[in-house]
């Protein structure tokens, strides 16, 4: 369980006792990163920048869930896709005898292991947890024209790979299932942080890093100076390259886009004396 901004009372044995580290995601994904960081010792303050809503138009997905059987390739790149695209699924008509033998790719081991909670083994992971690795798969596949390729994804999301696949020639129908918002601040996470007594901050996607700092500045708080004030920790390239175009090096950039190695990234990073 994560604390918010209260101080729990760890073994001062710990390996990790007395460093903070803020959590941006939201309590029901964060247990990967949550867990092995209080094992430690470390305080982790909840602070989700991000909700997940419905999406304001289910048109998109629903005229795709009716025709599943045209697709050869269903793609998921996320957990919350996962979750969304089948609970959207569950509640059609045709229910998942609509998929037929459609095969599934997904990019990375949590949403693997999410659309193994719906009882499907993907059959195809990229050896690169990227939207660029499943391309290069593809690629190796051949999947080009007389390919249908279906994306369940957020509303907003890269473009790089339904962009590909279309210039390879495939039918690419992108289907919305959920959005982001931002969350709400919690003002005793925002008083830490002006007090400058966090030692670490994760960061699991761009958007995450947006709404955080976008959050600071309408809570009123010098965000550059909040965010040079403690060791930004980047889940991959991708999240990486949004900081440095708003002006922030990550501390820690995780050897691969996956919550384990974001822990092992930050837990390298923190092992110096506590603030």
């Amino acid at each position: 369980m994560t604390a918010s901004a209260d101080t729990r009372s760890h073994d001062p044995g710990a390996p990790l006792a007395g460093r903070s580290v803020i959590v941006t995601r939201t309590a029901d994904q964060a247990r990967a990163i949550v867990e092995p960081l209080e094992n430690l010792g470390v305080e982790v303050l909840a602070f989700p920048v991000i909700a997940v809503v419905d999406p304001p138009d289910w048109g998109p997905v629903d005229e795709a869930i009716g025709r599943l059987r045209e697709y050869q390739w269903i793609v998921l790149t996320s957990a919350n896709a996962v979750r969304c695209f089948f609970a959207r699924l569950e509640d059609t008509a045709g229910g998942r005898e609509s998929l037929g033998d459609v095969e599934f790719a997904v990019v990375g081991t949590a949403t693997a292991s999410a659309l193994r909670a719906q009882g499907i083994e993907p059959h195809l992971i990229p050896a690169d947890f990227t939207a660029e690795g499943l391309i290069e798969e593809f690629r190796e596949l051949q999947v080009g024209e007389g390919y249908r390729v279906l994306i369940p994804r957020a509303l907003e999301a890269r473009e790089v790979l339904p962009d590909t696949l279309r210039e390879w020639g495939a039918t690419v129908d992108i289907a919305p299932v959920y959005q982001t918002v931002k969350g709400e601040p919690d003002p005793a996470v925002i008083d830490r942080l002006q007090a400058g007594s966090v030692d670490a901050a994760t960061f699991t996607s761009p958007s995450t890093f947006r709404n955080f700092r976008s959050m600071l500045q309408e809570a009123g708080v010098d965000a550059d100076a909040t965010l040079h004030s403690m060791a930004l920790a980047s889940i991959g390239p991708v999240t990486s390259a949004d900081l440095r175009a708003l002006g922030v090096e990550p501390a820690v950039e995780a050897v691969q886009p996956t919550d384990a190695a974001l822990v092992a990234g930050i837990v390298e990073q923190v092992r110096g004396p506590a603030r």
